[in-house]
């Protein structure tokens, strides 16, 4: 197939394009900084198209057979101001518009576009279980998700099939486990508020090879829980981290603190919700690391 991808700079697009050149995926990757990266993911299946993140230019009469739609400022480096929200929502909905702007324009006639979406999406609860059926919850998350997710579903319109991945938390070298590490480096590793909060995680092989399933069964549309198929509680989430590292895990940080620090963004980490991956199950996926203390030795070690 020969995919275009939008947002592949990250920590999750530099696997996946790792992953779909290994299968023999040809690449187009669009990047506002072409300089920037072109040594370091520029190759014989990668190609780089600049853009100016509002409009995709002109892909030269190649065929594009999927698009992949990882475009969006960071939720995680810094407080949630009005303007930094304000951020977080259009950097999404641009990328996606500018997507939906050329399968109607007729510059790309996909078969499928895979959106990238969070797990957000159902809002928060300690008791609630989700799976893709679930509804919307009711804070700036969801809210976010759901804007998205709506925008690239107008691709269905068409004849695109439409897949919406809502990713939860990736553990790998690098991204928000690497943040996790640094505490019990200095033995003060520990949970997180009550500790009661759920983490629904996934090991970035597992999300990597989702998309590449999804791409190739034709019976997956709509919602797809990027998650592992057994979710833990914060304070089982750092026990089993300590055990993996071979570090204490007794510290524990306070909510309050999380809040005078981080602001509203503190309810990513205070908060959580359990998520089951229904969709990918039915579809018989098989995911290589379904307990999270084989998933972290796997990246710890």
């Amino acid at each position: 197939m020969k995919i275009l991808i939008l947002g592949g700079t990250g920590f999750i697009g530099k696997k996946l394009i790792e992953q779909l050149s290994s299968n023999h995926h040809d690449i187009l990757l669009l990047t506002r900084n072409k300089k920037n990266i072109s040594q370091k993911l520029e190759n014989h299946r990668v190609q780089l198209i600049e853009w100016d993140g509002k409009k995709i230019p002109l892909i030269n009469d190649q065929v594009v057979d999927a698009v992949i739609n990882l475009a969006g400022e960071s939720i995680a480096s810094g407080r949630w101001t009005i303007e930094r929200k304000r951020e977080i929502l259009e950097s999404r909905i641009y990328a996606t518009k500018a997507i939906i702007q050329a399968i109607e324009d007729k510059n790309i006639l996909p078969k499928i576009l895979i959106n990238a979406s969070a797990i957000g999406f159902y809002g928060t609860s300690e008791n609630e279980v989700f799976t893709e059926a679930s509804s919307k919850g009711n804070d700036f998350l969801a809210d976010v998700s759901s804007a998205w997710e709506d925008e690239a579903r107008k691709a269905e319109q068409y004849g695109v099939r439409t897949v919406v991945i809502r990713i939860g938390v990736v553990l790998g070298k690098g991204g928000a486990l690497a943040k996790m590490l640094l505490p019990y480096h200095f033995y003060s590793g520990g949970s997180i508020g009550s500790g009661r909060q759920w983490v629904s995680w996934i090991h970035i092989t597992d999300l990597v090879r989702i998309f590449d399933f999804t791409l190739n069964n034709s019976t997956i549309n709509g919602p797809v829980n990027g998650t592992a198929p057994n979710p833990v509680t914060m304070k089982q989430f750092h026990y089993i981290l300590g055990k993996a590292l071979n570090k204490p895990s007794w510290f524990n940080v306070p909510e309050f603190m999380l809040r005078l620090i981080l602001g509203e963004m503190a309810e990513m980490l205070t908060k959580g919700q359990k998520v089951i991956p229904e969709n990918l199950t039915r579809n018989e996926f098989e995911f290589q690391y379904k307990e999270l203390e084989t998933a972290l030795r796997d990246i710890v070690n």
